[in-house]
């Protein structure tokens, strides 16, 4: 979906006919201290009130909300207030405002969190646009709640199999108000926990064109300073279980047995049939242990596939195993390592990790090694916090750790094409340091010319006498703070020397849109002089001084600099002095007594040994993007002498 670069100039500020109205169905239970924040949200969009309909349900609050919300309804002419006896849960309030609800699109806003001012514009806008029937704006956490998933991505239409929106099946997105009655949507009511998933549920697996807009964060979930948000409170968990295991039926019913539903079991075992094997299992006794393993048994055994398995994290994948094979002892020691304290450090052996869970190879237990297998979930952790020049050589330094196994060696790999040049790395208690000689950088030898990519490999190789198959990762360079790439002296091109080959231009650059480090050695991404100004002035009769000024990075003391005129035709050498000034600038001179008549451009000729690099200059005032050269007009004298000669004899 083709999104505006200039996303303010692009929300509307007064009255657009062609916008289409929403309703914001906002269900309030004693969240009056929230009240201001999340109804305020909607009063200050950007999107005109008169295309907004605002529904808050009070659902039998006791702290003063419903006389609250009817008070801002006199001063809010979009705002209808409806008040009903307590039902136990967001279901019943939302299932009211709907069936009030008249506009085009309905948005779900819990009385605890906010929009961002723009946020219906834009979600009415994505769904006009894709012909939606779902969109989902980005979400972020606060207040210590964090967000469901991370979309970072705008798109007119997503899969549900293969994108991150089935992870979120809450109700705060927007939805196109003749799709959800075409489908006679409506929540679950009288439950605190998971009354959407059924609505989200079918939602998602129902809808023709689900989008996402994520250009800028939508939704704000807040955590509750006094710890009430649904998902903390006391939970009948066998009862919430047995639910769950209509919703899951009610999944299955929809989408036939295979990859695709068992992607969508992968999320249903992280969210809801393993999420209550944590401190609410551990806050049980023994009995109490045991029937909440018996009420997510049939949960397991019906749905829980090799392949879903091996998708679960190990943490996960263990639990499911002891629940399947009636583990029970297994189960809650495993739960105890996450929740009590933290697993063992991880094994690594012949090339595999395995997480330090308890009884991992214990032959007196049933519990096979892939259940704690976390191979393919180790991933390299690595900053590069400072890159250097001194002299020739490129010092680099950063931190890396393999997550959760820690290292053992690293190497920087210099990349080109098939080719690769391995620089070790000194590497301690996490952090690392790197020196990339171009004189040596190939293996003992001389860097050839090229664009080379960075690439850090980090390799752990475990315990034991014996030696093992280690571990290793491999992720490119990326600078932390990639935005001082633009005027950072160590991106600016210079002179290296390269052994017994000839010395080279190498110029660090970042590749887009990623932002790797590289560096062209000899290439064209960067010429040196990039700053290279001067001026030239010429009397009338032929005198001219030209003085210029440059940055020249690494240029060797025995390097001449002499600046040459240059016409269509014709080459001329002048004689020059240079002048190196603090650090690497330089000021470069030269003066004319007399010189060859007509319009010359001015270069910098830097000859370095084998080295020779003809730079053009431009005028000092010119702007620092604009290519205009230097020009010097020398005027043609041979007419006055001849003529002065005369007056004189």
């Amino acid at each position: 979906m083709p999104v505006s670069d200039d996303l303010a100039a692009a929300v509307p500020t007064g009255p657009d006919a062609a916008a289409p109205t929403v309703s914001v169905i906002m269900p309030v239970h004693n969240t009056r201290r929230y009240l201001d924040r999340s109804l305020g949200s909607v009063f200050a969009q950007t999107l005109d009130q008169r295309q907004i309909e605002v529904i808050a349900v009070d659902d039998g609050s006791t702290d003063g909300s419903a006389e609250w919300l009817f008070e801002q309804a006199r001063s809010h002419p979009n705002l209808t207030v409806l008040r009903q006896e307590a039902s136990g849960g967001a279901g019943r309030p939302r299932n009211a405002g709907l069936d009030l609800a008249t506009g085009d699109y309905v948005f779900f806003l819990d009385s605890d969190d906010r929009l961002d001012t723009e946020a219906l514009f834009w979600l009415t806008r994505t769904a006009q646009e894709s012909g939606s029937d779902v969109v989902y704006g980005r979400i972020a956490g606060a207040d210590g709640r964090g967000a469901p998933v991370d979309l970072r991505t705008t798109s007119a239409a997503v899969s549900v199999f293969d994108s991150p929106v089935y992870w979120s099946l809450a109700a705060y997105k927007l939805f196109r108000r003749a799709f959800l009655e075409q489908h006679r949507l409506r929540f679950v009511e009288g439950r605190l926990l998971a009354e959407d998933l059924p609505f989200g549920i079918t939602a998602l697996l129902r809808a023709e064109v689900v989008s996402v807009f994520a250009e800028r964060t939508c939704y704000y979930l807040h955590g509750r300073d006094d710890n009430s948000n649904a998902t903390r409170q006391d939970i009948d968990w066998c009862e919430y279980l047995a639910y769950i295991g209509t919703v899951l039926d009610q999944v299955a019913a929809e989408v036939p047995p295979g990859a695709d539903r068992d992607k969508l079991m992968v999320r249903h075992f992280h969210g809801e049939i393993l999420m209550p094997f944590g401190a609410p299992y551990l806050g049980r006794d023994g009995a109490g242990r045991r029937a909440m393993a018996a009420a997510a048994r049939p949960l397991v055994e019906r749905y829980l596939t090799d392949r879903v398995l091996a998708a679960l994290p190990p943490a996960l994948r263990l639990r499911a195993h002891c629940l399947r094979a009636g583990l029970d002892d297994e189960l809650t020691a495993v739960v105890r390592a996450d929740t009590g304290s933290r697993p063992g450090p991880p094994h690594l052996d012949d090339g595999r990790v395995y997480a330090g869970y308890p009884y991992f190879r214990d032959p007196q237990r049933a519990l096979p090694d892939a259940c704690y297998d976390l191979t393919d979930r180790v991933a390299l952790r690595q900053r590069l916090v400072h890159l250097h020049w001194v002299g020739g050589v490129l010092h680099l330094r950063g931190t890396a750790a393999l997550s959760p196994l820690g290292g053992d060696t690293v190497e920087i790999h210099l990349r080109r094409g098939g080719t690769t040049h391995r620089v070790p790395a000194r590497y301690q208690d996490g952090a690392w340091r790197a020196a990339v000689d171009p004189a040596t950088a190939a293996d003992g030898g001389p860097l050839p010319g090229g664009t080379w990519g960075f690439k850090i490999a980090l390799t752990a190789h475990g315990t034991g006498a014996a030696p093992r198959p280690a571990l290793r990762r491999e992720a490119w360079l990326v600078p932390e703070h990639p935005e001082d790439e633009t005027g950072h002296p160590d991106f600016a091109p210079r002179i290296v020397g390269r052994g017994t080959a000839a010395p080279a231009v190498a110029a660090l650059f970042l590749s887009r849109p990623h932002g790797h480090l590289n560096l062209d050695l000899d290439g064209t991404s960067r010429p040196l002089g990039a700053d290279l100004r001067g001026t030239a002035d010429c009397t009338r009769s032929g005198r001219a001084t030209l003085t210029t000024h440059l940055t020249l990075p690494g240029c060797p003391a025995d390097a001449e600099l002499q600046l040459i005129l240059r016409d269509a035709t014709r080459t001329v050498a002048l004689r020059t002095t240079a002048t190196r000034d603090a650090g690497d600038h330089y000021t470069v001179r030269s003066l004319l007594r007399t010189g060859p008549p007509g319009t010359w451009r001015v270069a910098l000729r830097v000859t370095a040994g084998p080295l020779r690099r003809e730079l053009p200059v431009h005028p000092a005032d010119a702007p620092p993007d604009a290519p205009i050269p230097l020009t010097l007009n020398v005027p043609d004298t041979s007419f006055r002498k001849r003529l002065a000669r005369r007056l004189r004899g």
